[in-house]
């Protein structure tokens, strides 16, 4: 199942209604309690937290958070030397331009703003 899917099927849990039927829920249902509806309503924001998460990772480039290693400065020195832009390192290394720049601040080849 899908992260959208269970969402989806929470929220007509919490909103009281059948999720297969759009059917709304007996005020002796179990959904129409006050607490399982708080409780549906935090997996509901802890669904959509989880989900945004994921889209924002998937965007990401595949070396996010991984270590520079002594040999990948070198090769990140050496095309800035040569010309390349940040942004042209970033694709390069599969970083962000951020962590480009920031590492390029750290071995002292951009200034600090």
């Amino acid at each position: 199942m899908e992260p959208t899917q269970a969402l989806n099927i929470v929220r007509a849990l919490a909103a009281g209604t059948d999720p297969a039927t759009g059917e709304v829920f007996s005020p002796e249902s179990p959904y129409q309690q006050p607490d399982v509806i708080r409780a549906l309503g935090l997996a509901v924001t802890a669904l959509q937290q989880a989900a945004n998460a994921a889209r924002k990772h998937q965007k990401l480039p595949a070396a996010t958070g991984r270590p520079w290693t002594p040999e990948e400065d070198q090769a990140l020195v050496a095309a800035f030397e040569s010309g390349s832009t940040p942004k042209q390192l970033a694709a390069a290394h599969e970083r962000t331009n951020g962590a480009v720049r920031s590492r390029l601040m750290k071995l002292g080849k951009l200034d600090v703003r």
